[in-house]
């Protein structure tokens, strides 16, 4: 499912206040990593991620990365943090992100 951009926005101001369940650390973005942030994703939908490891160049790539292996879409990025969403139709209460 591709977000409309109103879509977006709207997850912006939901992630705003959350803070980021995962910290990745100076190992980088490994497998047991990746495991962490598919259950997140399936029991939250939308979280952050703090991406501690490296310079620039090295979160820019695990952020790509973590978009590709879990194919969330990529809400918002400020410096190391980064939201992404990706819908759970098995959630008991999933989203409700708005139709537009």
């Amino acid at each position: 499912m591709t977000i409309t951009e109103k879509q977006k926005r709207w997850l912006k101001k939901q992630v705003h206040h959350l803070k980021p369940v995962i910290l990745v650390g100076q190992h980088g973005i490994t497998e047991p990593v990746l495991a962490e942030i598919e259950i997140a994703l399936n029991h939250h939908e939308l979280l952050k991620i703090r991406v501690n490891a490296g310079d620039r160049e090295e979160r820019d790539a695990g952020i790509a990365l973590i978009q590709e292996r879990t194919q969330a879409d990529l809400i918002a990025r400020i410096g190391n943090v980064a939201a992404f969403y990706r819908a759970n139709p098995q959630k008991r209460d999933p989203l409700p992100v708005p139709k537009i």
